[in-house]
Parts: C-alpha cells; sequence; structure tokens
C-alpha cells in the first residue's frame, strides 16, 4: 500500500461540519492532504481547520449552502484559486428528512431534493470540467443504504438518495476512460448525535464516523465503485436485489424504519 496516496493531494469535502464529513476530513488531512472544508456551519468548519492546520495539515474553509449552484461554483473556483486543482471531491452534504407518505407534504420530498440529490448534482457539475481537462480525479458520492433499500418513514430521504445512486452509476459509465474515477459509499446507521440514544438490531447496527472514513479513504485507495459499511449491511443489500419480498419481511422482522432526528 502507498503510505503517500494522499499526499499534497487536494480533496474537496461537503457536509465537513459534522458527522461523516468531518471524519473524512481529519482522515484525508492526517494522510497529507489539503482539504476545502465546505457546510453552512461557519464556526464549526473553522475549529476543524483550526484543528488540523494545528496538526501541521493544510485545511482552508469555503463555506456554502451546496442547495445554491451559484455557491457551489464560487466555492470551486475558490478553491482551484488557492490550490491550482481538485483531485478529490467528496459529496457528503445531506439532511435526513422523514414522514410516513400518507402524511407527507411533497414539499418535504423537495426539500430532501434540493440538498440530498441537487446539492451532489451541483458539486459534480462544478468540478467535472476541471477534472475532464486534466483527466485526472476521484468523485465519491456519500448516498446511503436507503439510496438501495426503501425502509419505512423513509420516503424524502429514500427518494432522493434512490436518485443520487441513478445520478452515480450513469456517472460512472460516462467516466469510464477519462482518467476520473466515481465511488458510490453507501453507509447504513451512522453512529452521530441524532440517534445517540438509539438501539438498532445487528443487521443494522450503527457504524462511526471513523470507521465510515477509514472505509470512504480505502475506496478511494482502490477505486472501488461501490463501498458497503458495515459490512453486514451486504447482506441486506444483496438479499433486497435477489428477494425483495424476503427483504420486506426482514425489514418489519428487525423493525427497519426510520428514526425520529428531532
Amino acid at each position: 500500500m502507498n503510505k503517500n496516496f494522499f499526499l499534497d493531494k487536494v480533496a474537496i469535502v461537503t457536509g465537513a461540519s459534522s458527522g461523516i464529513g468531518r471524519a473524512t476530513a481529519l482522515a484525508l488531512a492526517r494522510q497529507g492532504a489539503r482539504v476545502a472544508l465546505v457546510a453552512r456551519r461557519g464556526d464549526a468548519l473553522l475549529e476543524l481547520a483550526w484543528e488540523i492546520n494545528h496538526q501541521g495539515s493544510n485545511a482552508i474553509v469555503v463555506r456554502t449552502d451546496v442547495t445554491v449552484r451559484e455557491q457551489v461554483e464560487q466555492m470551486v473556483r475558490e478553491v482551484i484559486d488557492h490550490w491550482g486543482r481538485v483531485d478529490i471531491l467528496v459529496s457528503n452534504a445531506g439532511a435526513y428528512i422523514r414522514a410516513p407518505i400518507v402524511d407527507l407534504d411533497p414539499a418535504e420530498i423537495q426539500r430532501s431534493f434540493d440538498v440530498n440529490f441537487f446539492g451532489g448534482v451541483y458539486c459534480v457539475k462544478a468540478v467535472l470540467p476541471h477534472m475532464l481537462e486534466r483527466k485526472s480525479g476521484h468523485i465519491v458520492f456519500v448516498t446511503s443504504m436507503a439510496g438501495k433499500i426503501g425502509i419505512l418513514s423513509d420516503s424524502p430521504y429514500a427518494s432522493a438518495k434512490f436518485a443520487l445512486t441513478g445520478f452515480c452509476e450513469v456517472l460512472r459509465q460516462e467516466m469510464h476512460g477519462s482518467g476520473i474515477s466515481v465511488t458510490n459509499v453507501m453507509p447504513g446507521r451512522v453512529d452521530t448525535p441524532f440517534i445517540s440514544h438509539l438501539k438498532f438490531s445487528w443487521v443494522s447496527a450503527k457504524i462511526s464516523p471513523e470507521n465510515a472514513a477509514r472505509g470512504i479513504l480505502a475506496g478511494i485507495r482502490k477505486r472501488k465503485p461501490i463501498v458497503i459499511l458495515p459490512p453486514q449491511a451486504r447482506l441486506l443489500y444483496y438479499i433486497n436485489v435477489f428477494a425483495p419480498l424476503l427483504s420486506d419481511r426482514l425489514a418489519r422482522y428487525f423493525r427497519l424504519e426510520g428514526w425520529e432526528s428531532s
């Protein structure tokens, strides 16, 4: 394994203020990458940038709302102006929105798509011409197992993640032979403050943001098309592909459903 794989690479990480984004930014910086920290919460980004720079690595803060296309385009320009290039995009920004379909306001679907789908699309559209010109780059989408398996009350979130998964798969095919790699990272439950008080069955066990970040970096190193985390989540993935009715029964048996985030 090349220990210097990430040395001096320029990475953009969206949703870097907490959770998987924060952990991934730290992990990249510790491997020698230069990291642009992107999110709406400027105070959290400044704290993270101080931590990274204090450790001798290199990070900048670019406060951005990924649902606003102009802000995303400006963010990418700032990173390129500062470091001259972008080698890695980790499109991680997202928001968890849930509601039973019978009670669903369609505006909630739109709100979920704005951040969970279009936020990723805007980032890709902003960085892709630069990567194509250089014939080099790696785009990582942090989607979710919810982008392959729909569970109770998750329609706003799952719908957007399904769409992003489809976008990712098409992009991966279109980028074949271009020098640009595309990876879809599909975590299950991620142990964040939102769900720290909840317990889940072993088949839907929580994964720490740090373990998710390790999986992301491994996926980039190995140019994997898909990374499923944690390993046991692969069981649900393959059962859903080959036996969807069994997958539905298992979801009911293990009481898999969305969780309250408030």
